[in-house]
């Protein structure tokens, strides 16, 4: 039995295949960091966090994506993945604010049910240009990495968020 909270909160499944993390990364929202499936409400996450990519080569490059696999909501998620982020060319030893935002910052406002937020990391081989998608819904982190050579996530967190007034468990439907 996985203990690994990416898949017990079916991260991996749902927005990920199994990977091997091998970088270190931090979300850190109004100076608190995120840990894997921690509960944030709307009014905390406004402002895009802070992710700082810990190493010692500032020459190596990461993709930053932030995903809501459960928009509209997490019994009928038929806009999975919901595109909040996308950020390339962030160097190793700093934060997503010294990156190439591609798609700008969008807070997530859950308006029904307990929606998962995911951020997924992922090395570059390259510098490359990276096109933003001509929508947010539907994205795929899968097809995306597959389209840019990204290969699987070096590291990944994701944090619960429902609305402000919001209450109950999440629903899983399989």
């Amino acid at each position: 039995m996985s203990r690994d909270p990416l898949v017990v909160g079916n991260v991996v499944g749902d927005v990920l295949d199994p990977f091997i993390k091998s970088a270190a990364m931090r979300v850190i929202y109004n100076n608190k960091e995120l840990t894997n499936g921690s509960e944030l409400k709307p009014s905390a996450i406004t402002n895009q966090p802070r992710v700082e990519i810990r190493g010692r080569n500032a020459r190596t490059l990461y993709t930053l994506v932030m995903v809501d696999p459960d928009s509209p909501s997490p019994s009928n998620p038929t806009k999975r993945e919901y595109l909040h982020w996308l950020v390339t060319d962030i160097p190793e030893t700093t934060n997503a604010s010294y990156g190439n935002e591609i798609v700008s910052y969008e807070s997530p406002r859950p308006t029904a049910g307990i929606h998962r937020l995911v951020f997924i990391l992922f090395r570059q081989s390259v510098s490359q240009t990276i096109y933003a998608p001509g929508w947010r819904q539907n994205f795929n982190t899968r097809d995306f990495a597959a389209v840019y050579n990204l290969g699987d996530p070096v590291a990944a967190v994701f944090f619960n968020c429902q609305r402000e007034n919001g209450c109950g468990g999440r629903r899983y439907n399989k």
